[in-house]
């Protein structure tokens, strides 16, 4: 598995579509009649203002201050991108706002300061400070970033955090920690090397030190070599870690060293120096794209080697989003006035433990594997362990109460763990888990509609990102125009035209098989050969032979066409059963799975209780979630008893009879299965008083349908479907003129369900 490929194309489109760059402001009260106005504004907002001029504490009360944090970059020191200025570190900044915002519900302006003078960036900065909740430095050259961070916390009562220097240290902190515990070696009896001096590299050298390295085993290198007392010209950082070791390369330093840091560039640790090192060596290569060393070379240079890179297809990925959202978010919650030390050693060990515990399921089948345990291959956690929100949080909070800079105590730590989940919603990022879980074990995907641009650019990605190998039905003379209108780069897909000469031996072999299995179905021999040179049908026929892990189809075709050849060639699961469809709706409130959402149109009470079942197992065993299932009506418990509602009653009886270990109610109408109030009130026995469901089955096709299409154009809900529930093989449709989002989504659906 090779790291995400971007194009320039894409990257530029993504910035570029319909609102340019990647956040917006969202009013968080109603504003809709003229009274909500004159509460937002004049006159009502003189009230808050006042309340606040009396008492400026309450402008965390009234105001969203308490949640806003300034990611502050004046442009000199991008990515690995250099000095590129204030106006081009922007997407850069937006993006690291989206990176608060997903895991950790924090809210963020981007600001880019047009100096590069460090009394002015100081002092602006300052000048903000009633605005925001806490200060993320960003960016910013060394050793001026020194210097600011310096500054800032000395004169300002809000968090301020610079998380080039602090947010790597962190993690690889949390990461030494635990790779010393795996070779069994003490912090204060390893000998480290580190290459690289920016800030970085001091910053993590003064936290492994704290942990307990003894600073007199500590070599450190630069571009020139090792930096020793008797250089000229040292700055005052690298004075402080300047040594009198009598070494002066790179390759000398590391002659039996047991722990390599590296904050530099590319391939400037070579086997020969691995070999070098001490029994059992840790290396933390941490250049990015590229490492110090390779990955892969340096397993086979050594089998005792234990090692982390910043690369998220190798193990032990030291990566910054293991901390400073969860970093803030503890800091923001108890109105922290700075981030000390204390905090940052509560962030390394909160992460350092996580690490031993069990790792739950979601994350195990988000990375596909059978176990993940502590050991080599496991001393950092995945960046998608919803655990991090609620370990390392409160263990900053906890660290900024008892250090004394905390200005609200937090007494229910339970409370306060089960606020942050609901602050985030249920869903544990369960998309990026998804997206995550395909990539560990990409399937083959026949596309049967590849002569569509969407369907293009949507293989693209999905062969970009490693979650799909393609296989592209159509005219490939049509198929590879399009791709290069497009500026597609899919060399090497495979493309099959079921009508061409050459696939002719192919196509009389499926018809044959075809004829085999409907000959007794109204089909003849003829009939076979006609079907097998449409795309459908010989993409269903390579999905049934094992030539394909899955179909994908129905962008520009009905429903009825699409999942017709599929149903005779694969069909379902158990003989004589109907397949159905559900669609996972992503909606503030976590992921909800809508069913029969495109196949039944008036359900019996036993295709209900099959729809339901299928529903069930597919949540539970696909998206690791258990299922919570409101059976709906317009009935609430027999309210009403026409034939409808009596067929959902009878479904549930058999249901609850039969699947006793089930979460299941009903009938019930929808906002009542949501509002707990109103079900301990009225409805106290109902299964779903202890919370709210996760899956809502319908009593009819058109309920559902129009559900779920209102949802996702009305409620902003985000809808992945239909998935098709029942057959033998993986088979998705697409709805009628899907989005190459909807479609990438349903690519990494049919990925996953293939891998099971």
């Amino acid at each position: 598995m090779s790291i995400t490929k971007i194009r320039k194309e894409d990257a530029l489109e993504y910035h570029n579509k319909e609102i340019p760059g990647k956040i917006e402001v969202v009013p968080t009260k109603d504003s809709n009649s003229q009274r909500d106005l004159a509460l937002a504004y004049s006159p009502g907002v003189a009230f808050p203002c006042l309340e606040i001029a009396n008492n400026k504490e309450d402008v965390y009360k009234y105001t969203a201050k308490g949640n806003l944090v300034a990611v502050i970059s004046d442009g000199s020191a991008v990515l690995g991108l250099g000095n590129i200025g204030p106006e081009a570190s922007k997407p850069v900044m937006e993006g690291k706002g989206i990176l608060f915002k997903i895991f950790a519900g924090i809210d963020v302006f981007d600001i880019e300061l047009n100096t590069e003078n460090i009394d002015a960036f100081v002092n602006t900065v300052k000048a903000m400070e009633p605005t925001f909740g806490g200060i993320n430095l960003e960016d910013i050259k060394a050793p001026d970033c020194f210097e600011i961070e310096r500054r800032l916390k000395e004169e300002m009562n809000i968090p301020v955090m610079h998380d080039d220097q602090h947010g790597t240290a962190i993690i690889s902190g949390a990461g030494l920690l635990n790779a010393v515990e795996v070779v069994g070696k003490k912090l204060k009896d390893i000998k480290v090397v580190v290459s690289g001096a920016g800030a970085s590299a001091i910053s993590c050298l003064k936290i492994i030190i704290e942990l307990g390295v003894r600073k007199e085993n500590v070599i450190v290198c630069d571009s020139k070599g090792v930096i020793r007392n008797d250089r000229d010209n040292l700055s005052g950082v690298k004075k402080e870690f300047a040594t009198d070791a009598d070494v002066n390369t790179l390759e000398e330093a590391m002659e039996g060293c047991d722990f390599f840091l590296g904050l530099s560039m590319a391939n400037v640790v070579t086997p020969k120096m691995l070999l070098s090192m001490a029994k059992d060596p840790i290396v933390f290569a941490l250049a990015n794209p590229d490492p110090e060393i390779d990955y892969n070379l340096a397993m086979e240079t050594r089998d005792d080697l234990v090692m982390a890179t910043g690369r998220s297809d190798f193990p032990n990925q030291v990566n910054n989003v293991l901390g400073f959202p969860f970093i803030f978010r503890g800091a923001l919650d108890v109105r922290a006035t700075s981030i000390n030390e204390e905090m940052k050693l509560a962030a390394v060990k909160a992460i350092a433990d996580l690490a031993r515990t069990p790792v739950p399921d979601i994350v195990v089948k988000a990375y596909n594997e059978t176990a993940i345990t502590f050991g080599k291959d496991y001393f950092i956690p995945k960046p998608f362990d919803p655990r991090l929100l609620t370990t390392v949080t409160p263990a900053v909070a906890k660290a900024a109460m008892d250090s004394g800079v905390a200005q609200v105590k937090i007494t229910d730590w339970d409370a306060y763990e089960t606020s942050l989940i609901k602050r985030m919603g249920n869903d544990d990022n369960l998309l990026r888990v998804l997206t995550q879980r395909a990539k560990q074990n990409p399937k083959r995907i026949v596309f049967a509609e590849a002569e569509d641009p969407r369907i293009l650019k949507a293989a693209q990605i999905a062969l970009d990102e490693d979650i799909a190998t393609p296989i592209l039905l159509g005219d490939p003379t049509k198929i590879k125009k399009i791709i290069q209108e497009h500026h597609l780069s899919l060399d090497g897909v495979k493309m099959i035209d079921p009508r061409s000469e050459e696939t002719a031996p192919t196509t009389k072999k499926y018809a044959e098989i075809l004829f085999k299995k409907r000959q007794r179905r109204g089909y003849n021999l003829y009939e076979a050969q006609i079907r097998m040179r449409m795309k459908n049908y010989f993409g269903a026929m390579m999905v049934d032979q094992g030539e394909a892990d899955a179909l994908i189809s129905g962008i520009t075709r009905n429903y009825a066409d699409t999942i017709k050849p599929a149903l005779e060639i694969i069909g379902t699961y158990q003989t004589g059963k109907k397949v159905s469809s559900m669609y996972l709706m992503l909606t503030k409130k976590g992921p909800v799975f809508f069913a029969d959402t495109t196949i039944i149109p008036k359900p019996t009470v036993e295709e209900l209780v099959d729809i339901t079942r299928l529903t069930a197992e597919s949540v539970k065993k696909g998206f690791n979630i258990e299922p919570r299932i409101a059976m709906l009506s317009y009935s609430n418990f027999g309210t009403s008893d026409d034939d409808e509602v009596r067929t959902v009653r009878k479904a549930v009886e058999i249901l609850r009879k039969e699947d006793p270990e089930l979460v299941v109610d009903g009938e019930i109408q929808a906002n009542i299965a949501f509002n707990k109030q109103a079900l301990q009130d009225n409805y106290p026995f109902c299964d779903l008083v202890n919370g709210e469901p996760n899956i809502l089955i319908f009593p009819n096709l058109s309920a559902a349908n129009i559900s779920y299409k209102l949802m996702q154009t009305l409620g902003n809900a985000e809808a992945i479907g239909p998935i098709l529930l029942g057959m033998k093989k993986p088979v998705h449709i697409l709805q009628l003129g899907s989005s190459v989002r909807e479609v990438v989504n349903m690519i990494t659906i049919a990925t996953i369900d293939a891998q099971g």
